[in-house]
């Protein structure tokens, strides 16, 4: 018995608590299908609405597995941001598995970051990238013998009993997605999810991925998982699935869980023609790239039920976009705004501070043009430098010995950046009040201008920016 799992419990998450926006571990439950699809006997720990590690272990005891797979949700931005709460809850599910004699295996963008970390914790292996091939592979050895070692698996990295790390051979991405089975909806209580949701928003939302990977080069974005890449699932596919999940899960909405869906018109257009073909138009939000909002694809987003587009638009100041390497003008950051709203599907912005080189001239740019532009809604963070990308190395000799935010309400600056941490906050709670109020505060604006110097940091280097 395999038992499946990952290390994501909502209690431990003030912020995300409140919100309270749970959605299923989808990458979690495509590897439990493949198991199940192989032949596998699997069962499920999900501790979103656990009160702790109790229950898992108490799950531990009844299923009595011999192998435990911590499999993260590589779809999940709550992931991605490899918080020190959740790599903490993971040991505790590896130590707790390992004193029941289970091997373990762990997948994640926290794991591939610091595999070191997971192994000494007493992760069998850590696997890289994508989870399905590389698990079942494992599965079908251990299968025969629990023992059987893993230096012949593809995309794995183990210890070598010395210290040292050892990588296997490379492993290539998963193609063609349609050839996948759809999430083992069954391995979760649906009912606790819809409860959750609507007891705060009034309506049940799930998520659904239609991709992996992203074709652009933003220098501060992690790809741990699905890499550079663009793999597409068929309108087919997607449509079928939707067409299920209505049938056995009955959502009110949906959360397209890509880095980018729907990466042309094209696609959009055949997507909006099948979901109504197979009768399973439902409303849904995703997230996309202010380039590619022109009309066409603006139109056939509505006419597939677009009810609201996220946007990374970053920052108001185009310098800034270019140190960044964004590849995006603030000219389509307006023109994407506006055809969403012309069409009526909601326009909102991810907005970054503190990105190396800005200064309080170019934050008064971002704030300018929200106010211009009027986004439906906003989220604001502040400059993260992830392993694997050049904004890591940029920083690298500015981190100290703390590299991941402890919990995802941090918001801390982990480098030397032109302000504090607090600074940044107040900006964030500034933005997000203008936003949700409509109204301009010039007062409160003036209040946070005079606290610039206070806050400013003494370092040259992040003065200096990108111009080193």
């Amino acid at each position: 018995m395999i038992l499946a799992t990952h290390s994501y419990f909502l209690k431990h998450d003030a912020k995300q608590l409140g919100r309270m926006t749970p959605y299923s571990p989808l990458a979690t439950l495509i590897c439990i299908a493949v198991l199940q699809q192989h032949g596998h006997a699997v069962a499920h720990f999900d501790p979103t609405f656990s009160d702790g590690m109790a229950e898992f272990e108490a799950a531990l005891d009844r299923v009595q597995p011999s192998f435990v797979a911590v499999m993260e949700d590589n779809f999940n931005f709550l992931t991605k941001m490899c918080t020190v709460r959740r790599r903490q809850d993971a040991f505790a599910m590896i130590a707790a598995a390992r004193k029941r004699g289970c091997r373990v295996v762990v997948n994640g963008p926290d794991s591939t970051d610091r595999p070191r970390l997971y192994l000494d914790a007493g992760a069998d292996a850590v696997i890289l990238g994508e989870g399905e091939a590389p698990l079942l592979e494992i599965a079908d050895l251990w299968q025969n013998d629990i023992s059987a070692r893993l230096d012949g698996v593809a995309g794995l990295i183990l210890g070598d009993g010395d210290g040292r790390l050892c990588k296997t051979a490379y492993r290539l991405h998963q193609r063609n997605l349609d050839r996948l089975p759809f999430p083992a909806w069954e391995f979760v209580d649906a009912d606790s999810y819809r409860a959750a949701w609507v007891s705060r928003h009034g309506r049940f939302s799930w998520n659904v991925a239609t991709s992996r990977g992203c074709p652009y080069s933003c220098n501060w974005c992690a790809k741990p998982t699905f890499g550079r890449g663009y793999e597409q699932r068929s309108v087919q596919s997607v449509a079928a699935e939707i067409r299920a999940l209505r049938e056995r899960v009955a959502p009110d909405h949906i959360w397209f869980a890509d880095d980018i869906f729907g990466l042309t018109a094209g696609w959009i257009q055949e997507f909006a023609e099948e979901v109504t073909r197979y009768g399973a138009r439902i409303p849904f939000t995703m997230q996309s790239r202010v380039n590619l909002m022109r009309p066409e694809a603006v139109d056939a987003l509505a006419q597939a039920g677009a009810e609201e587009v996220w946007l990374g638009v970053e920052s108001g100041s185009q310098k800034i976009l270019r140190a960044m390497e964004k590849g995006t003008t603030i000219d389509e950051c307006r023109k994407a705004t506006r055809e969403l709203r012309s069409r009526g599907i909601r326009a909102c912005w991810f907005i970054q501070l503190g990105y190396p080189g800005e200064q309080w001239d170019d934050i008064c740019l971002t704030r300018e043009l929200i106010l211009d532009e009027r986004p439906d809604d906003i989220g604001v963070s502040v400059a993260y430098p992830l392993p694997g990308t050049r904004f890591h190395e940029l920083v690298r000799g500015e981190l100290g010995n703390r590299r991941n935010w402890q919990d995802t309400d941090d918001l801390a600056m982990l480098f030397r950046g032109t302000y504090h941490s607090d600074f940044y906050r107040m900006v964030r709670d500034f933005l997000h009040e203008e936003v949700r109020t409509g109204q301009r505060n010039e007062s409160g604006w003036s209040q946070l201008a005079c606290a610039v110097p206070a806050h400013r940091t003494t370092d040259a280097l992040a003065i200096a920016g990108l111009s080193r």
